[in-house]
């Protein structure tokens, strides 16, 4: 018999190691969920089951699963994750970072890669778990690349999307960022700017950034700049619905510049002004700007 309680949240965590799993699942052990750290994934069925069913157990669940399940068993994470029950709220949240990054963040810790052994190298081991939890990527709702954040920042980002999103709605991110520094790996819609009228060159605008009151009024008087606002806008507006359509729950627009300071900046915040109207959770974030 299910008892008549408030719906259950559960949060699957997975990534590669050093991604900044534990990270995560600690942040959401402090923010009152019942944290559960390697569970085999074979058993999540089982213990969503049992948990549903008893009135004394913490209604927030967070679970961390890694590269060490069967390779069976993540290989069917999609039809388990489908096979629970529909009044379970679930998020799957997928952490990764570029192979340097993990490289470095192992040897910096001078910690034994859970896949590496005698015969296997780190950069092999950092591979092979890419592709065993590829059927857990795939099925995310929300991918964040963890490559140039630190511990802070990262609390910070998984405390704003998956913490203060809105349960019966879209979590819409306009991320801005420099070309330089290549594109964030966890985009779902990307835009170059590179193409806009570029306040760089103005000496004495290039100290400052897309946010600045004298960047904003030289770049609101650029024909192209209103031109490439309007498209992205119509084109969002037009597709939003159907993302939602689809239950996406998060959905991350990238939008591009050459250092990530100034058209990108500008861009990110006029269109999350434009759409903070029409959507309960709209979220920006300049990368390059910390």
């Amino acid at each position: 018999m299910i008892l008549p309680q408030e719906a259950m949240k559960l949060v699957v965590i997975s990534g590669r190691s050093g991604s900044g799993k534990s990270s995560a699942l600690h942040l959401l052990e402090d923010e009152g969920f019942y944290a559960i750290d390697n569970l085999p994934v074979a058993l999540l069925p089982q213990l969503v089951e049992e948990l549903r069913t008893d009135a004394t157990t913490n209604r927030k669940v967070a679970v961390c699963v890694d590269a060490r399940n069967a390779t069976k068993d993540l290989s069917r994470f999609g039809e388990l994750l489908r096979a629970l029950p529909g009044d379970i709220d679930t998020e799957v949240l997928y952490l990764d970072a570029d192979d340097h990054t993990l490289i470095k963040r192992f040897s910096e810790t001078r910690r034994r890669h859970p896949l590496s052994d005698a015969q296997t190298a780190l950069a092999e081991a950092i591979a092979r778990e890419k592709q065993l939890l590829e059927p857990i990527a795939v099925t995310a709702g929300l991918n964040l690349d963890t490559s140039a954040m630190n511990v802070h920042q990262l609390r910070s980002t998984i405390r704003e999307r998956v913490l203060g999103r809105n349960a019966a709605g879209l979590s819409l991110l306009f991320l801005s960022f420099g070309y330089k520094r290549g594109v964030p790996v966890d985009s779902d819609l990307v835009f170059d700017l590179r193409v806009l009228p570029n306040p760089y060159w103005d000496t004495l605008l290039r100290p400052l950034t897309g946010r600045d009151g004298a960047v904003v009024a030289f770049l609101d008087q650029q024909p192209d700049v209103t031109e490439m606002f309007n498209d992205i806008y119509h084109m969002l507006n037009k597709w939003m619905p159907r993302f939602l359509a689809n239950n996406r729950s998060y959905i991350t627009v990238s939008l591009g510049c050459t250092g990530g300071q100034h058209r990108s900046v500008y861009m990110a915040e006029r269109l999350a002004r434009a759409f903070s109207s029409e959507f309960k959770d709209v979220q920006v974030r300049h990368r390059e700007l910390g």
